[in-house]
C-alpha cells in the first residue's frame, strides 16, 4: 500500500516528499507542460475516452457511438457550443449528443465523468506509466506509476479537474510541494517532482510499498509497547527534522504513518503543513479547525494563529495513545462532540485501558497531550529523549519534570488529613478506666464470684 489514504474534514489523498523543482507563481512548472492544453484538444481527448468507456460499460454499441461521433462533428461544423454538457444542453460534446439521442441517460453520464477524468489524467502526465489508483479524496487522487526514465515505482497525486479553476485549491496543492521541498529525511515520504501537464496539476512522490499504522490497528487492535515505541520514535525523528526546518505538520495520525515492508517508518501527507513563519497563511486560517478530530490539538480546534510544534506533539501523543490502547483518546457521535472532549474532558489514562503499559509510556502520553500547550514538551527533541529513555528501560526525565502531580498530591494530602482526624478522634476519647461504667461492671463481677464460692463451700459441708 502507498500513500493513498483519505484524511480528515478536508478529505485529502495522502502523500508528501521532496520536490526537484519549485512551481512558479501561477502554480505551474513550464518544463513539465505538454500538448493538449487547447480547448479543442482537451475536448477531443475527453470525447475519445468517454466513447470508449460507454462501449466498455455496455451502455451502447460501437456503431451507436460512431453514429453519435458523426453527429457531433456535424454540430461542431454548424457552430454548436460544446464545452460543458451540464451547463450547455444541446451542445456538441459527445456526452450531450449521447444523452440527447437517448443512447445513455444523464445520470449514466454523470457516473462516467470521474472515470473519464481519471483515464485522461493517466494519459496526460508525460514520462510516467500509470499502473493503478492507490486512493482518492475530495482534494486529490493518488496513483501508482512507473517513472520511465529511471525505471522506478512512484506515487503521483493529481488534483481533481473540478478544483483546477479554483486558485485556493491549486495554491494549497503546490504549497504541499513547496513544504515537502524543504524536507529531506529518511522518515519522511520523499517528493520527486511537481508541475502541470495540460489541465492536470500533479505531484510525484516516493512510492512506499507497505501499510499504514491504521491498517495495523484495525488488524491487531493495538500495538505492543515495544512495537509502538519503535514506530513513534521514527515519527518523532521526522517531526524533529520538520520543526527544525520551520514547518509544523498539523495532521499526524495513524493513516499518515507508513510502514514499509522493510520496517522503515515514514511520515506522509504534508497537505496541512505550514511554515511557522507564514503569518499571512496563519491569519487566513484564523478561527478554522484544521486537522483530524480524533487526534487534533485544542489550539487547532480553537483556530489560534500561532500554531507551532506543540500541536504536532499533541497529535503524536494521541496517535501513540491509539496505538497502545486500541482506542482513540476521545470518541463521540460526531466530530464536534469529539473536539469538545479534546477541549474540556480528561482522558482515561492509557495504563487503565492497558495495564501492561509501563509508567513511563503513560507519563509521556499524558504530558504530550496536556490541554495547555505550555505544559507539554518544550521541544520535539525532549520528547525523543524520553522515548529513547523508556525504550532503554529508564524513566522519562522530561515528562516527570513536566508532569502535573497536583492531583496526586491532593489525594495524598486528603489521605494524610483523614488519618490525622482518625488519630485525633481516638486520642480525644476518655480512657476506659476513667469511666464509672467500667468500675460498676468490676464490682458486679466480684460479687458474683464471691456468691458462687460461698455456695460451693456450703454444699461441700
Amino acid at each position: 500500500m502507498a500513500q493513498g489514504n483519505s484524511s480528515n474534514s478536508s478529505n485529502r489523498a495522502s502523500g508528501t516528499g521532496y520536490s526537484s523543482r519549485t512551481p512558479g507563481a501561477s502554480g505551474t512548472s513550464g518544463s513539465s507542460a505538454s500538448s493538449g492544453g487547447t480547448s479543442g484538444g482537451t475536448q477531443g481527448s475527453q470525447d475519445t475516452v468517454l466513447g470508449r468507456l460507454v462501449i466498455e460499460q455496455g451502455l451502447a454499441t460501437t456503431e451507436e457511438v460512431r453514429e453519435a461521433l458523426k453527429l457531433q462533428k456535424k454540430l461542431v461544423r454548424a457552430g454548436a457550443p460544446g464545452i460543458n454538457e451540464a451547463s450547455d444542453p444541446g451542445g456538441s460534446t459527445l456526452g450531450e449528443v449521447l444523452v440527447t439521442n437517448e443512447i445513455i441517460t444523464r445520470k449514466q453520464l454523470s457516473r462516467l465523468r470521474p472515470m473519464v477524468d481519471e483515464q485522461r489524467s493517466n494519459q496526460q502526465i508525460p514520462g510516467f506509466q500509470i499502473l493503478g489508483k492507490l486512493g482518492a479524496g475530495a482534494m486529490a487522487t493518488v496513483y501508482k506509476a512507473k517513472q520511465m526514465s529511471l525505471d522506478r515505482m512512484v506515487a503521483i497525486k493529481v488534483l481533481p479537474r473540478k478544483h483546477t479553476n479554483n486558485p485556493q485549491f491549486v495554491e494549497r496543492f503546490y504549497a504541499e510541494g513547496r513544504a515537502a521541498a524543504k524536507l529531506n529525511h529518511p522518515n519522511i515520504v520523499g517528493a520527486l517532482d511537481v508541475g502541470k501537464s495540460g489541465e492536470f496539476h500533479y505531484f510525484v512522490m516516493e512510492y512506499v510499498e507497505g501499510k499504514t499504522v491504521y491498517d495495523d490497528i484495525v488488524e491487531m487492535t493495538r500495538y505492543s509497547e515495544k512495537e509502538a515505541l519503535n514506530v513513534i520514535i521514527q515519527v518523532a525523528q521526522a517531526l524533529e527534522h520538520a520543526h527544525a526546518a520551520g514547518f509544523v505538520h498539523r495532521d499526524v495520525k495513524p493513516k499518515n504513518i507508513m510502514i514499509a515492508n522493510d520496517g522503515a517508518v515514514k511520515l506522509a501527507d504534508m497537505g496541512l503543513a505550514r511554515a511557522v513563519s507564514d503569518r499571512e497563511a496563519a491569519e487566513a486560517e484564523k478561527g478554522k479547525a484544521h486537522g483530524t478530530p480524533y487526534y487534533i490539538s485544542p489550539e487547532q480546534i480553537r483556530g489560534v494563529v500561532d500554531i507551532d510544534f506543540r500541536a504536532d506533539i499533541y497529535c503524536l501523543g494521541a496517535t501513540f495513545y491509539h496505538m497502545v490502547t486500541g482506542q482513540v483518546p476521545f470518541d463521540g457521535p460526531n466530530p464536534s462532540a469529539v473536539m469538545h472532549k479534546h477541549l474540556k474532558e480528561d482522558m482515561i489514562p492509557p495504563d487503565e485501558l492497558n495495564p501492561s503499559l509501563s509508567n513511563g509510556i503513560s507519563e509521556i502520553i499524558e504530558v504530550a497531550m496536556a490541554k495547555d500547550r505550555n505544559k507539554r514538551y518544550n521541544s520535539t527533541t525532549e520528547m525523543l529523549e524520553d522515548l529513547n529513555a523508556v525504550k532503554a528501560g529508564e524513566p522519562p526525565i522530561h515528562a516527570r519534570q513536566n508532569f502535573d502531580f497536583s492531583s496526586l498530591s491532593a489525594v495524598e494530602e486528603k489521605s494524610t488529613s483523614d488519618a490525622t482526624q482518625t488519630l485525633q478522634h481516638v486520642e480525644t476519647q476518655p480512657s476506659l478506666v476513667d469511666q464509672p461504667v467500667f468500675w460498676a461492671a468490676i464490682a458486679g463481677w466480684t460479687v458474683a464470684i464471691l456468691l458462687t464460692v460461698g455456695l460451693i463451700a456450703a454444699l461441700a459441708s
